[in-house]
């Protein structure tokens, strides 16, 4: 096909949108992990002084819950827009929710300041912090896919991807160097607010290069061919709704896994293994490094083995390594943790790499949006939203990690049966959404 010849104005325009993909998902994670990280290290005491060290990270992972609520809502908003109007204009409506609320929390006032006007305006902007980043990824993937060239979706889709563990160098880097940089009084102080503050300058960067692509071709053609739906988020429940219950399904244990690992475990470690908080943010980053490139790789595997089964492999392994990623944890050895963080992230990435393609793939042009937005979004609210809360509270409760292991094996259990669920998408046609031959790449 001339779609996919090398330096063909199809490809080139694909590569830019699958670059601004990159960037912007990045930058919106980038975002949304600040504030785990902050909720893990200093949002207790700045906006619940009054309560205990416990009641004070649990209500600090608590707000960082209630942000998931709103992305459903994000999601079926944005992906109905998407679904109508286009996908571009909701990437940068997202972008501008996401950037604007985070800016904001850097400026927000503590509870030693207003009292408990600080927690309630801090819960309001995690919610439209949640809000946009409920419609980013669902239009930043249709983007990049959508472009792509037949037998190449699974690698331009991943660019979306990338955008997660880029995110989590960025944010873990940025904490990492204040920290380094001010003192411990400091940095709970003030210097937390430096990375909120920071997200202008990058939101800037991400409009640019978001406002120069083009609209999808293949919604672009589904407007000239038909009507546009009224409400797509209700067509995809009426038409396909064990599809989203089981991609729904698929995302729980590796929103909720994802989420033990870059916020649940750096108060764990710094509070229970009393590994000092700039080497947990460091081997973070060099585990976020081997992440990055292995969703790269297991997208290609996608291509050309297919989605389902690169997938499954990965959350196969994951049943296994959440049953001894606390126990090898706490051993101390700071080598055996980075290879403990290095593991639990390349086996996501399996599932991340292809997982674009995948969701988009399960749904037709017309109410795609909607239905990879609503599926992705509920499998992380029921997952990664209330992974960390719930961990903290079973280990307050019990005392030991082994209650949290058990609950990371149940929510991996889960999403491997339910990869087993679904069928394989890697050979559909994308305009229609139904099975068709479509030449993988060699």
């Amino acid at each position: 096909m001339s779609s996919t010849t090398s330096g063909s104005p199809a490809t080139s325009e694909a590569r830019r949108v699958a670059f601004a993909g990159a960037v912007g998902t990045t930058i919106e994670w980038y975002d949304f992990f600040i504030y785990g990280t902050a909720a893990a290290l200093v949002f207790g005491p700045q906006f619940f002084p009054q309560a205990s060290e416990l009641a004070g990270t649990l209500a600090s992972f608590a707000t960082f819950a209630i942000g998931f609520a709103a992305r459903p809502l994000g999601g079926i908003v944005m992906g109905h827009f998407g679904d109508r109007i286009g996908r571009k204009a909701m990437l940068v409506w997202s972008l501008l929710l996401m950037g604007g609320s985070t800016f904001l929390i850097g400026l927000l006032p503590t509870y030693a300041q207003i009292g408990v006007w600080a927690p309630i305006l801090l819960v309001v902007l995690r919610c439209v912090q949640g809000f946009g980043l409920g419609g980013e990824w669902g239009g930043a993937v249709l983007m990049a896919v959508e472009h792509a060239p037949e037998g190449r979706r699974g690698f331009f889709g991943s660019f979306v991807a990338f955008g997660l563990p880029i995110g989590i160098v960025l944010s873990n880097g940025v904490f990492l160097l204040v920290s380094g940089l001010t003192s411990k009084a400091q940095f709970a102080d003030w210097a937390w607010r430096i990375p909120f503050l920071v997200s202008a300058v990058l939101i800037g960067l991400g409009l640019f290069i978001r406002l120069r692509i083009a609209e999808s071709p293949l919604f672009r053609a589904v407007l000239k061919e038909e009507p546009r739906r009224r409400a797509p988020i209700v067509d995809v429940l009426r038409s396909h709704p064990r599809t989203v219950l089981l991609a729904a399904g698929t995302y729980l244990g590796i929103g909720g896994l994802g989420y033990l690992v870059i916020v649940y475990f750096v108060s764990y470690a710094n509070k229970q293994l009393h590994v000092p908080t700039p080497t947990v943010l460091t081997l973070l980053i060099i585990a976020s490094v081997a992440f990055a490139g292995a969703v790269i790789v297991c997208a290609k595997w996608s291509d050309r083995w297919g989605r389902r089964r690169v997938m499954t492999i990965g959350c196969a392994g994951l049943v296994v390594w959440s049953a001894v990623f606390l126990p090898l944890a706490e051993t101390g050895s700071t080598a055996l943790i980075l290879v403990d963080l290095v593991v639990m992230l390349v086996l996501q990435a399996a599932y991340i790499g292809p997982q674009p393609a995948f969701f988009a793939e399960l749904f037709p042009t017309e109410i795609r949006y909607s239905g990879a937005s609503l599926s992705l979004q509920l499998g992380t609210i029921l997952g990664g939203a209330i992974f960390p809360l719930v961990a903290t509270a079973l280990f307050g409760a019990t005392g030991s990690s082994w209650s949290v292991t058990a609950y990371a094996v149940v929510i991996a259990l889960i999403t491997f049966g339910c990869q087993l669920g679904l069928s394989e998408t890697f050979q559909r046609s994308l305009r229609s959404g139904a099975d068709s031959s479509v030449p993988s790449a060699g």
